[in-house]
């Protein structure tokens, strides 16, 4: 547990944990360092580092929340890469650190071993981004965390079929803080007026040629079979961009897999094996 401080002055949250190669874990939108708490067990033989961007966990909020961008979240990443001396490492993305390792290998491709993205690509499917804006910045309606994975647990059951009700309750606890007047969002609401205001600012991005960026980096893609931010044939196409990319697709899985699933474990073995 440790914080650095960016050149903008934000005190950003990271864990570096083990030794042995870097691998570096950019989490989710609205996610923090725990995104990556059921992959942890398997990488032991790692240095495993996971940030919290700023405005999320237990990183400082930025006042000025248009700053809540995959650019500054990229440059954050490197200048927390600086700090600990770290020239080059395997980066694994979970969705939207998936986008910030797409922007890293068009602005830093020299900082990167291998890129692993989780469930999300050049194309992100409407309905994906819609699910997204449903719940982003909106506080939970639940009081505890009980209440609230029993939500969770019957809103995810059809991407997620099988999933114990403790795997859902870990995930809320991950989410939320629990308050003496219910839960609490542990990221800043603002981000959803972030995302509003850039969408309207600018339209959405042509992100083939940050994808494109990645064809001299090994670089592997998982997918959960049941997913409805990253498509079927989304993955193809990456192929057919990058023919040395590798890809898995985890069943019973939607947006997004754990990463202790088998085949998730797969591949990211075999991107760290051709560092």
């Amino acid at each position: 547990m440790a914080y650095f401080t960016t050149s903008d002055g934000k005190r950003l949250y990271y864990e570096d944990t083990g030794t042995g190669h870097p691998l570096l874990c950019l989490a989710g939108l609205t996610r923090n360092c725990r995104d990556f708490s059921f992959l942890a067990p398997h990488m032991s033989d790692l240095r495993m580092i996971a940030m919290d961007y700023r405005g999320r966990g237990k990183s400082d909020f930025d006042a000025n929340y248009m700053n809540y961008n995959i650019l500054r979240e990229g440059q954050d990443a490197v200048e927390l890469l600086d700090q600990l001396g770290l020239k080059k490492v395997t980066l694994l993305g979970t969705s939207r650190g998936g986008l910030v390792a797409m922007a890293l290998a068009a602005s830093h491709p020299d900082r990167l071993a291998g890129v692993i993205l989780n469930d999300v690509g050049p194309v992100i499917e409407p309905g994906g981004i819609a699910k997204i804006m449903d719940y982003v910045g909106n506080p939970p309606s639940s009081q505890s965390y009980d209440e609230a994975a029993q939500v969770l647990h019957a809103m995810m059951a059809p991407q997620f079929p099988g999933i114990a009700q403790d795997v859902w309750k870990q995930q809320v606890e991950h989410q939320y803080i629990q308050t003496g007047t219910g839960l609490e969002l542990r990221y800043d609401p603002a981000l959803r007026q972030a995302l509003i205001e850039q969408a309207a600012i600018t339209p959405a991005p042509d992100l083939w040629p940050l994808f494109d960026a990645l064809s001299t980096i090994p670089t592997g893609v998982i997918r959960g079979a049941n997913s409805d931010l990253l498509s079927a044939a989304t993955v193809q196409m990456m192929h057919a961009h990058h023919p040395e990319l590798i890809s898995t697709e985890v069943p019973g899985r939607g947006h997004v897999p754990f990463l202790n699933e088998p085949q998730s474990l797969d591949l990211i073995r075999k991107i760290l094996d051709a560092k």
